[in-house]
C-alpha cells in the first residue's frame, strides 16, 4: 500500500510550500484509518526537507516517481522513501532510501545490529543499510510485477543529521562492511555523493508509471527466492520426512493443486509425531509451486528457531527466509483469499478476542477467510492458557461457516523421544491426562527418564550432556515470578527460579534472547519456560516441576495450586475453576516432559508428587 505518491516536481513543490507533512498525514489517515503518532509527523517534517534538497540538486527529471511510507504488502513494515525512474541504459529502476534522524550510534558484536537512541532510550536495532537492503530484497523476492517487468532495485541509507566522527565511526565498523556494500551509507556531509547515486540510477526519469507496477504487483515468490529456499532444504537433516510424515506431506501437496474452491486441512498429532517437519516441508513444497504462501506460528520463539534451523544462522539467508513466516495476529484485516495457502503450526495456540495485542475476534476465522487453502497442525492437549482457542472442533465449526471443505489427517507414530511411543503414553497416564496401556512403563532402552532428589544434580546432568555435544536445556513450569525488565532483568541477570530448601537458584530465560534461547549459547545457564520451548525439541531436558502442580495422596489425584501458578494471564478467570486450571497446568508439564528426544530428567518440588512419581517409576521396573 502506498501512503503518499507523486512525481518529483510535485514533491518538491509540496515541500517548498510546507504542505508535505500535511499531505502525507491526510493520505495516512485515508489509507490507514488512523492518525500518525507525533513522532512520525516530526520525522516527515524534518526528513522531507533534506530529501527535497537532495532531489532538487541531483537534477533528476521531474517525472521520476516518488513513494513515501510504502506499506510492504502482508507485513506491518513501511519503507521511508522510494524513487523510481530509468537510468542511462533505459533500465527501469527503483531506489529505496532508509531515512534516519540519528546523530550518533554504537556498534555491537552482532551482525548487522547497532545501538541507537530511539523513542527516549538506547535500543538495539538493525543497521540502516541492512534495513534498506532487506526491504529491497523483500520486494525483489515477492513482488510479481517487479519480477515480470525486469524492474531493478537499489537501496541506500541516508542519515542527514549524522556527521562522520574523525577517529572511529561505529556505523562503518568492519562487521558492517558487507552490508554497506549492498546498501551504501550516506551522512550529512555526503549529500553530493547521494545525489550522484540517485542520478546514476534514475537520472533519465519516466518513473511515475513504475509506481503503479510496484503498488499493484501480486505477492508471489520469485524463482530466485524459490531456488534459494529449496537450496536451504536440500541436505538439511532437520527436515527429512519418514513414513507417515511423507504420506501426510504428499496429501497436502495433492490438495494444493486445485485452489478453485476453499479447503481446510487439519493435521492432528501428539508430541513427537513430526508435525513441524511436515509443516516446514509443506512450506517449501508449496513455495516451489509459485504459490503465495505463508507459514504461521503463534509462538515467536518457535518461528525464530525454525528460521534459524533452515537458514543455519546465516543472517542474510534468515532475512530472505523470514518473510515467509508470520505470527497469528496479523490477518484480522486481510482481504478474503489474499493468500493461496496458509500453513499453521502449533494451531492449538491460536487466540480469540482480547488476547494480548490481537485486534481481531478469532484467529482461526482470520486465517480461513484470508486463504484459499489453510493447513492447521494441531494437538488438542497442548492448549496451555484460557485464551488458547485452537481446537479441532473450533476449526471445523469455522470452516463450515466459510463453506471450506474439510480434510483430516492423523499422525500416530512417534519420532521424538527416541521413538518411545510408550514413554509419551506413560506421561499421559502419570499426569492423569488420559488412561493408557502404558500405565506400567515403556522400553527403557528407547528413552532415558530419571527422577532426581536435588535440582543441583539435575542441572549437573543436563550441563554434562550439553558439554558432550548433546543439545540440552533446563525447563520449568511457571511456578516463579519474573523480575521485570525495568528492574534490571533484561537478560537473566536476576535468579528468579529459587528453591530455598536446596539453596538453588537460576534465572529464567533472558528477555533479550527469548526467541533464540533454545539455540543461544547463554541458554544453558538459564531456565526455559513453556513459551520458549513449546514446539521445539532437544536431545535432553531437565524439568523442574514447581509447586504449581501437586499430588493429593488422599484422593490420589494431581491438582494445580492457583497461588503457586504465577502466570497471571494463564490463570485469569480460573480461580473458581480448579478443574480447568489443573487441565492447563498438566498440559504445560506434558509439553515440557516431551521436549527431549533422548532423555528427560526431573526434579519435583512437591514431596507428595515426588513420591507419587517414584512409585510409578518403580512400577515400571517391576
Amino acid at each position: 500500500m502506498i501512503i503518499y505518491s507523486s512525481n518529483a516536481l510535485q514533491f518538491r513543490e509540496a515541500v517548498e510550500t510546507n504542505q508535505i507533512t500535511l499531505d502525507i498525514e491526510q493520505a495516512y489517515i485515508q489509507k490507514m484509518g488512523k492518525r500518525p503518532i507525533q513522532g512520525e509527523r516530526m520525522a516527515w517534517n524534518n526528513s522531507m526537507q533534506f530529501m527535497e534538497r537532495v532531489i532538487r540538486n541531483s537534477e533528476i527529471p521531474d517525472d521520476c516517481g516518488i513513494l513515501i511510507e510504502y506499506n510492504i504488502p502482508s507485513t506491518s513494515k513501511r519503507i521511508d522513501f522510494i524513487i523510481a525512474g530509468k537510468d542511462v541504459h533505459e533500465q527501469d529502476n527503483f531506489v529505496i532510501i532508509e531515512l534516519k534522524q540519528w546523530d550518533s550510534a554504537k556498534a555491537t558484536e552482532k551482525e548487522d545490529v547497532v545501538v541507537a537512541f530511539i523513542r527516549s532510550r538506547n535500543r538495539e536495532t538493525p543497521h540502516p543499510s541492512y534495513q534498506a537492503w532487506s526491504y529491497r530484497q523483500y520486494l525483489t523476492d515477492m513482488n510479481e510485477a517487479i519480477q515480470n517487468n525486469d524492474l531493478k532495485g537499489h537501496s541506500c541509507a541516508y542519515l542527514h543529521n549524522y556527521h562522520e566522527p574523525k577517529t572511529y565511526d561505529p556505523l562503518k565498523n568492519e562487521v558492517y562492511s558487507s552490508i554497506i556494500k549492498e546498501a551504501p551509507l550516506f551522512y550529512a556531509d555526503d549529500t553530493k555523493e547521494l545525489q550522484k547515486f540517485l542520478y546514476k540510477h534514475v537520472g533519465k526519469g519516466n518513473g511515475v508509471n513504475l509506481l503503479y507496477l510496484i503498488e499493484n504487483g501480486k505477492i508471489r515468490p520469485s524463482k530466485k527466492l524459490i531456488d534459494h529456499i529449496n537450496g536451504l532444504f536440500k541436505g538439511n537433516s532437520d527436515f527429512i520426512m519418514l513414513d507417515e510424515q511423507k504420506v501426510a506431506y504428499e496429501t497436502i501437496m495433492s490438495l494444493t493443486k486445485d485452489l478453485t474452491s476453499k479447503r481446510t486441512i487439519i493435521v492432528k498429532g501428539g508430541p513427537g509425531t513430526g508435525k513441524s517437519v511436515i509443516s516446514m516441508n509443506a512450506l517449501g513444497g508449496i513455495l516451489s509451486k509459485k504459490k503465495n504462501v505463508k507459514f504461521i506460528a503463534p509462538n515467536a520463539a518457535f518461528r525464530t528457531v525454525m528460521v534459524d534451523t533452515l537458514a543455519k544462522q546465516q543472517v542474510r539467508d534468515k532475512t530472505r527466509t523470514r518473510v515467509l513466516f508470520a505470527g497469528s495476529g496479523q490477518f484480522y484485516d486481510c482481504e478474503s483469499n489474499f493468500y493461496d495457502v496458509l500453513v499453521v503450526d502449533e494451531a492449538h495456540r491460536l487466540k480469540g478476542k482480547g488476547a494480548y495485542q490481537y485486534k481481531g475476534v478469532n484467529q482461526i476465522e482470520d486465517i480461513i477467510k484470508a486463504s484459499k487453502l489453510n493447513v492447521f497442525f494441531i494437538d488438542d492437549n497442548q492448549r496451555i492458557r484460557p485464551d488458547d482457542i485452537g481446537s479441532v472442533e473450533e476449526i471445523k465449526r469455522i470452516a463450515a461457516l466459510h463453506k471450506s471443505e474439510i480434510y483430516e489427517i492423523e499422525l500416530t507414530s512417534q519420532f521424538r523421544c527416541a521413538g518411545a511411543d510408550g514413554y509419551l503414553n506413560w506421561i499421559d497416564d502419570v499426569l492423569q491426562i488420559k488412561e493408557t496401556a502404558n500405565f506400567n512403563g515403556w522400553d527403557k532402552s528407547a528413552f532415558d527418564f530419571q527422577l532426581f532428589d536435588s535440582p543441583h544434580e539435575l542441572l549437573k546432568q543436563v550441563k554434562e550432556k550439553e558439554s558432550n555435544g548433546m543439545k540440552s536445556r533446563m525447563l520449568a513450569g511457571f511456578a516463579w515470578t519474573w523480575t521485570k525488565e525495568d528492574e534490571g532483568n533484561r537478560n537473566g541477570e536476576i535468579d528468579d527460579v529459587i528453591i530455598e530448601e536446596h539453596d538453588f537458584s537460576m534465572p529464567w530465560n533472558g528477555r533479550a534472547i527469548s526467541t533464540t534461547w533454545a539455540v543461544h549459547p547463554d541458554g544453558i545457564d538459564q531456565i526455559g519456560c513453556i513459551h520458549t520451548s513449546q514446539g521445539l525439541e532437544f536431545d535432553y531436558v531437565g524439568v523442574i516441576i514447581g509447586n504449581d502442580l501437586k499430588f493429593d495422596p488422599q484422593t490420589m489425584t494431581l491438582y494445580a495450586d492457583y497461588d503457586e501458578y504465577k502466570d497471571t494471564v494463564g490463570k485469569k478467570g480460573l480461580k473458581k475453576d480448579p478443574a480447568k486450571l489443573t487441565e492447563l497446568v498438566k498440559n504445560i508439564y506434558k509439553v515440557l516432559l516431551s521436549r527431549g528426544m533422548k532423555g528427560c530428567y526431573v526434579y519435583c518440588r512437591d514431596k507428595n508428587l515426588h513420591n507419587y512419581l517414584l512409585e510409578r517409576i518403580q512400577l515400571t521396573n517391576s
